[in-house]
Formats: C-alpha cells, structure tokens, sequence
C-alpha cells in the first residue's frame, strides 16, 4: 500500500481558492488520471475515474473502495481507495509563490497513478469576493471579468503531481 497525494498548482490572476465544486471532499467530484501497474510497469490509456461517493467491494474481503481494476497487460488487479480530509484549496499565495496544495490523498494498491487531468466542476473566488462556479478547466486555462471587482480573472497554468505520503 502507498498513499499518493495529489497536489495542483496554477497561476490564479484575481483569483482564490480554486477548489471542486463541492469543497476538497465533494463527494460527487471526478477525478481523472491514468494509472501505472506496479506489476509490469504498463500505463493505462484511457483516463481511470473514481468519484468519493462510488465505492465498489474489495474482491475476496468485506470492505469496499473507489476503484478496482486488472492491468490489460500483465491481468494483475489493483486498488485506488480515496481518503477525504487532507485537501485544501489553492489560494492566490501559494499560487504566488509557485507552491503545491494537497488536494486528495490516494491509497493505492498495485497502481501508480500520473497525469492527472483537469476537467470541469472547481470553483473560485475572485479577491474581491465574487465567486465563478462550474468552471471548466479541461481547456487548461479560465478567463472571465470580474465586474463586482472591475478586474480580469484568470486561472492558467495549471500543473498537478502525485506525492507519495505517509
């Protein structure tokens, strides 16, 4: 078992707190990225999901978790179990200052995951206090105006990273 966090960054202009729709344990927030079998090394093609209220039972026990699935390659199975409460939003200074924030912590067994994908359902606020909701980061960037505020906002840059954790 490894505990991966998945940390995000980008360049907010304007803007605080980017964080799913729902807050850092939103429980119907997806989350895409590809897996790496611990096995033989193999990467998943297609973006591998799971979502905190999805849970599926373990193969041979009683508990449950948010992703099981066999290597296409090697048939070995593996695990992604999702453990809410460590995430926070990114905030304009630690945006500033180019630093990571912890978003979901991951207990993996038998998979690496990488690359993980931005797509739609964050938030924001500006720092004027209006907030943009349902934002769609799958074109990699947000630009809007905020008018409460007579300002640009902006989210580019966006970068994220899976860190193993204990």
């Amino acid at each position: 078992m490894v505990n991966y966090m998945l940390m995000i960054t980008a360049e907010l202009e304007n803007l605080t707190n980017l964080q799913p729709q729902g807050g850092c344990d939103d429980p119907d927030f997806t989350y895409y990225f590809k897996v790496k079998c611990g096995n033989c090394g193999e990467l998943s093609q297609k973006d591998t999901t799971v979502t905190l209220s999805e849970t599926v039972p373990l193969p041979k026990s009683k508990g449950t978790t948010h992703l099981v699935q066999k290597c296409k390659f090697c048939d070995r199975e593996g695990t992604v179990l999702m453990v809410p409460g460590r995430g926070r939003p990114l905030t304009q200074e630690m945006s500033e200052s180019g630093r990571f924030t912890p978003l979901m912590l991951l207990d993996c067994r038998g998979f690496e995951p990488v690359e993980f994908s931005f797509r739609a359902g964050w938030k924001a606020e500006s720092i004027e206090g209006t907030k943009f909701d349902d934002i769609d980061l799958s074109g990699e960037e947000f630009a809007e105006y905020d008018e409460k505020g007579e300002c640009p906002v902006m989210i580019s840059n966006l970068r994220a990273k899976f860190d193993v954790t204990k």
